[in-house]
């Protein structure tokens, strides 16, 4: 789940990196992430300041949607180690992203990311993780919701 929200992230990362090209937090977080998944250990502390620090970029990108939404991907992808939920946020983000960077195509652009990010899964989860992440087309553009409830 981790490789795959940290996929999800990076995928958005140039959104972020364009707008922000000195501010490595995001990348770090991912980065983070990606060592977390390799070594199977790590402490915690690095994973939530990485995840803290991406979520702070977040925050320092207001009025750039599409820069926020990558940032804030990033940061929920690393806090999978912590609780891997976390790992439907980063896939949620990655699709607000997708939706904010291009508002105009939104659809389709959504649709497509959602479709990789769903074949990028192994089958045996797939749905259960797909069915949680919601795109709903709403007047000209899109609705993207995360289903939480029972289980999660």
């Amino acid at each position: 789940m981790a490789a795959w929200a940290a996929d999800c992230a990076e995928r958005v990362l140039p959104f972020f990196e364009r707008a922000y090209p000195e501010d490595d937090r995001p990348r770090n977080a991912i980065e983070t992430c990606r060592t977390w998944v390799s070594r199977g250990v790590s402490r915690m502390a690095g994973i939530r300041g990485a995840s803290l620090a991406a979520h702070a970029a977040a925050r320092d990108a207001k009025g750039n949607d599409a820069a926020c939404f990558a940032a804030r991907a990033a940061g929920q992808a690393v806090a999978t180690a912590h609780v891997p939920q976390h790992a439907f946020g980063a896939a949620y983000y990655a699709l607000k992203a997708v939706a904010a960077a291009n508002p105009a195509n939104a659809g389709v652009t959504v649709a497509k990311e959602r479709d990789w990010q769903s074949r990028r899964l192994p089958e045996g989860l797939r749905q259960e993780i797909m069915r949680r992440i919601i795109v709903q087309k709403r007047g000209g553009g899109v609705s993207i919701t995360l289903q939480k409830g029972e289980g999660f």
